[in-house]
């Protein structure tokens, strides 16, 4: 999660003080909503002109609620089958407490809701009126969201204590029965599962889970924590039904005699048994179900773990298919290439090195360089190719003290290349119309009189895209090289826009050539 930035940092400092926690944060998700940190920042001045109490679905109020509540439900959700289950009417002033609280923020979080922008997926613009927040809210959730934050939990602590100061022993089996119902009704609760699934996607939008790999552990993480509640209540169902048969004879509690035994002890056979069922292993104990409430909750188990594999298993191959696309198609493209290959019948030693070349030259990712530089703007493909290939063309001397309309206009014809160690990128006596800009690599200039060296940031070639000469000297990569050309015909075709450093140039010709030019 971002600090906060741009407009909500300057209304914290001046003086809006705690509105700024409901402005909306300058992050990924709001530049990609709203398009750019001016958008953001009218976005803001919009808020604090409506003048009333709307928290913004990107402020940093908004971040830090989800979270909270999301912790808050999940503790609900894993602490209210195990009461019902286990506790007996026995958990305790702290847990009672915590239900309280628990059923408190429910409350305020049903009101919020009528307070809380909304941001659709097809508007330009968060929902910040508070007559649309109040219709979306009471059309969509408002229903679910009451039901859950029933307070029973108010209920049931005014109960115990009303209870625990009564000596009257018929009001006292009266109340038992009342807290049973009660306790039985809390399961209502249980409804706010949903809330759960709804934070898990408002903390994907909200926060900066554009990241496709934050999506992915947030999608891997509600996926599991979803398994892990199924099976927590199945464990706690396979003990609470024969509690409510108040322990029949032959019931699966009474045969592995946990009647006196921990709640750890029965918690944790009653979820041996769920999960045995749940993968169909075994029953769960030795003896298949004796009733027809055990046989049904054995069914029911068995249902919900072939439920719980299928969603697994789908969910699990929809990540994997959705993850790396680019090294997906990059194997895809070396699969079709090793088949091309062995169907010409290439020698060994040859596809050794077509396969070492698309590895050089693409990394083990597919991408189509041109397809990128068409689709983006020429804005940015200047100043994408100004960070990888200006500094080369700064260095050969006919660049140096050119204007930087025609730097950039040479820029826009420079073609990538990759060359394996041992290839002749250019042999002597031989017509040239390129000249090499070397990025990375090292490469070895040969001629009848001298050789040398040459490495990353050097350049060759340059008479021939000036001439269209012959090369003067052979150049082989002592490694793998990774190369910018200049094409005589691309070089010839800028020049023509450029006429005086065309004059300039043709006037380089006629000098002297000599001191190792290829």
């Amino acid at each position: 999660m971002e600090k906060v930035k741009g407009p909500a940092a300057r209304c914290t400092t001046a003086t809006c003080g705690w509105r700024a926690l409901l402005l909306p944060q300058l992050n990924r998700q709001s530049l990609y909503v709203y398009g750019s940190e001016m958008a953001v920042e009218q976005e803001c001045r919009r808020q604090l002109q409506s003048g009333v109490f709307v928290i913004h679905p990107f402020s940093l109020m908004r971040s830090y609620y989800i979270m909270c509540m999301m912790a808050i439900t999940f503790l609900n959700l894993i602490g209210i089958p195990m009461e019902i289950a286990f506790l007996d009417g026995n958990s305790g002033l702290a847990w009672e407490g915590f239900n309280v609280f628990s059923d408190t923020l429910f409350l305020i979080d049903v009101a919020l809701n009528f307070r809380m922008g909304i941001i659709t997926e097809d508007s330009e613009e968060a929902i910040l009126d508070i007559k649309r927040i109040r219709v979306s809210y009471l059309r969509t959730w408002f229903i679910p969201d009451v039901i859950a934050a029933f307070p029973i939990g108010y209920i049931l602590l005014f109960a115990d204590l009303h209870y625990s100061n009564d000596d009257n022993p018929s009001k006292t089996n009266k109340m038992m029965r009342i807290l049973m119902f009660v306790r039985i009704l809390s399961l209502i609760r249980l409804a706010r599962v949903s809330r759960l699934v709804r934070f898990f996607n408002e903390v994907e939008k909200v926060s900066n889970a554009n990241l496709e790999v934050v999506r992915l552990f947030f999608r891997i993480l509600s996926l599991f924590m979803m398994i892990f509640l199924l099976c927590h209540w199945n464990g706690c169902i396979q003990y609470f039904v024969p509690m409510l048969e108040e322990f029949p004879t032959d019931c699966w509690v009474r045969k592995e005699n946990l009647m006196n035994a921990t709640v750890s002890v029965k918690y944790s056979w009653g979820v041996f048994r769920a999960l045995s069922q749940m993968i169909a292993l075994s029953y769960g104990s030795m003896d298949a179900p004796t009733n027809y409430v055990e046989m049904w909750i054995v069914m029911v188990s068995m249902v919900s773990g072939c439920l719980m594999y299928t969603v697994l298993v789908a969910n699990a191959t929809t990540m994997i298919a959705n993850t790396d696309p680019a090294a997906k198609e990059y194997k895809s493209k070396m699969s079709r290439l090793e088949h091309y290959m062995t169907f010409m019948k290439l020698p060994p030693e040859l596809q050794l090195r077509i396969t070492n070349y698309y590895q050089a030259r693409y990394g083990g990712k597919w991408f189509q360089e041109k397809d990128v530089m068409e689709t983006v703007s020429s804005a940015l493909k200047e100043q994408i190719l100004m960070v990888m290939c200006s500094r080369l063309l700064r260095k050969v001397p006919m660049f140096q003290t050119r204007d930087e309309n025609f730097i950039n206009a040479v820029l826009f014809k420079l073609e990538y290349e990759v060359f394996l160690e041992g290839d002749a990128i250019v042999r002597q006596n031989v017509p040239g119309d390129r000249m090499f800009f070397i990025d990375h690599g090292q490469v070895l200039m040969e001629a009848d009189s001298y050789e040398r060296e040459l490495c990353d940031g050097d350049f060759f070639g340059e008479t021939c895209v000036l001439t269209k000469g012959k090369h003067l000297a052979t150049v082989k990569a002592l490694t793998d090289s990774q190369c910018f050309s200049l094409s005589w015909d691309d070089f010839h075709e800028v020049l023509d826009g450029f006429p005086d450093v065309k004059k300039d140039l043709e006037t380089m010709v006629e000098l002297d050539t000599e001191g190792g030019l290829v």
